[in-house]
Order: C-alpha cells, then structure tokens, then sequence
C-alpha cells in the first residue's frame, strides 16, 4: 500500500504561481498553505483549487516550516516552494520512492535556477541541492532564522529528476528577498551577540563576490552571473549594515 503524502508551502502573494504548483501536485493525497496573510488572490485561487489554507504571521522560515509540519496528516511530506517546478518526471519518482520503503527518511533534490530568464550553470548554483521530501517522524526544520534547514534522524537518499528553480520574478522581488534574508541573518547574529566591524564590512562581501564570481566560476554565466554575484555580495553588506543599525538602536 502506497504511503499517503502531504504536500506543504509555505505562501505569500503567490498568485501567479498558485495554480500551477497545485496542478503539480497530483500525486499528494493532501495540500496545506502556511499563508502569511496575502493581500492579492494567493488564498482565493489555493482554496477554489481544494487546497487547506491556514494563515499564520510570518516570524522566521524555521517556525513556519515546522507549524506547517504539525498541522499535516500524513508522515511523509513534500516540501516545495512555489517557485520550484515539480514536473510529471519528478513527481513519479517522489511517489516511487516513497512507496519504495528503503531505509531513507528524506530525499534531497538538486535544482536547476533561472535568474533573469538564463539558467544559471555556476557560480556555485551547479551544486545547489536541498531536502524536499522526508519523514516527519524523523526530520524538522533546524530553527535557523533563514536558509532553513532539515535536521535528519537516519539516512538520506537523492532524487534522480532535477526542479527548477524560478526565484527571480523581477529585480525589484528579487532584490526585496535579499532584503528579507539580510534582515533575519541579521537577527540571528544580533541574538548571538556579535558586533560588526571592518572585517565584516569590508572582507566579507568582496569574499562573497570573489567566491561566486571567481572561485565558483560564475563568469561562465556572463552579465547575468555578474549580477548574481554583485547582488549577493551587496546583501551580504547589508546583513552587516543592519546587524550595525541593531546595536545602535536605529530604526
């Protein structure tokens, strides 16, 4: 007997991406958003669509993650966000090895991203990999405030089928999720009680740059990989720059 899977998402005026991640979604037996109160059609075209929508003030992706955990039925969860494409291929190997029963408690798949309408080949992109599918018997979300990731009690298998990874809508979307990270990294760090300086401000984001553009080759990827690196390199300024603003008690 196949066992019966739920598919979660955590969502956020989603509404061009909405029905077809759902459509993606056959294969799952059950569907719950974890929407931070959208104000476009996100939830109207989720719940027309069959989907359960619980809405919940965003804090940081770890709790997110794991509440949404806690209010699914079933043991083995799928994991996407809505701007990863899971293809027919892709879905048939998840149900496949879910129902396979090896000793595996998650799956990790490896992702192909789309930055400005090019697939993006280096820059440290060519390796990106993350768990999508698992256990929640034996796996839950780490707590980080950002760049979440799942902690594993027993063996973890790969994905043969790739997702793609469409995170960039336009510059402006784009450059606001960096915003975001830079500004939860920030809020760990200041948790921690570590203060910014020279190192921070001026070695850490050339080294982001030099690591991406250079050592990981994204000059492969021409203009588009340039501006990946600089931009990435810029939130890692701005991690810093509000981690500074923090212990100076500015707004």
């Amino acid at each position: 007997m196949k066992p019966k899977i739920t598919a979660l998402a955590i969502t956020l005026n989603e509404e061009e991406n909405v029905k077809r991640h759902i459509q993606s979604l056959g294969f799952a037996d059950e569907i719950i958003f974890i929407d931070s109160n959208s104000t476009d059609a996100t939830v109207k075209i989720a719940e027309e669509l069959g989907v359960k929508v619980i809405q919940r003030s965003f804090d940081d992706f770890s709790k997110q993650r794991n509440f949404g955990i806690e209010q699914a039925k079933n043991d083995w969860i799928v994991f996407f966000d809505l701007d990863e494409i899971i293809s027919p291929e892709l879905g048939e190997e998840i149900v496949s090895k879910v129902a396979s029963q090896d000793d595996s408690v998650a799956y990790t798949v490896r992702r192909n991203l789309f930055f400005l309408g090019k697939q993006i080949k280096y820059g440290g992109w060519q390796s990106d990999k993350v768990i999508r599918i698992f256990n929640k018997n034996h796996c839950k979300y780490n707590g980080d405030l950002v760049h979440e990731s799942i902690v594993t009690n027993g063996k973890v298998g790969r994905l043969k089928e790739r997702a793609n990874h469409y995170s960039y809508k336009n510059f402006d979307n784009y450059n606001s999720k960096l915003n975001l990270y830079s500004k939860l990294q920030a809020e760990a760090l200041y948790l921690k009680k570590i203060r910014p300086n020279s190192y921070h401000f001026f070695i850490r984001p050339n080294y982001r740059f030099f690591w991406q553009y250079v050592y990981r080759l994204g000059f492969l990827d021409g203009k588009e990989g340039f501006i990946l690196a600089y931009i990435h390199s810029f939130a890692v300024l701005k991690r810093y720059l509000q981690l500074w603003m923090m212990h100076r008690k500015i707004q």
